[in-house]
């Protein structure tokens, strides 16, 4: 059965930032990327690092997308894992090298002025 767990004041996840908090028996980052909350796991498929205490940034991308020239994308949506560099864009939780590899988002919303997690 889902739960929702409140998170704090809404001001404490300002736009840009990231942070990890304990919901429960895990950890989880909450990402505010232009006004959109997202949560990730804080758990790298790879060997289990903690990915979302790793850097937000944007990637290089190459292709027809790009006008096969190669490009900055997706900046400000890409978290990278600390321990051996594996990248994921936050908003689909789709890893770039391993594009099957998909990590599970939790829900967020806002009530009452709070940030609620619901796992």
């Amino acid at each position: 059965m889902p739960r929702a767990h409140r998170l704090g004041p809404v001001g404490e996840f300002p736009e840009g930032s990231h942070q990890v908090v304990r919901v429960g028996n895990r950890e989880v980052g909450v990402f505010n990327i232009g006004g959109d909350f997202h949560a990730l796991p804080n758990l790298c498929p790879h060997q289990r690092g903690p990915l979302c205490s790793g850097s937000l940034s944007g990637t290089l991308d190459y292709g027809p997308h790009t006008g096969n020239e190669l490009a900055w994308v997706h900046d400000g949506e890409i978290v990278t894992c600390p321990w051996h560099a594996l990248e994921f864009h936050v908003p689909t939780g789709r890893c770039l090298a391993l594009p099957h590899v998909r990590l599970r988002k939790f829900s967020l919303h806002v009530a009452d002025g709070e940030l609620v997690i619901v796992t």
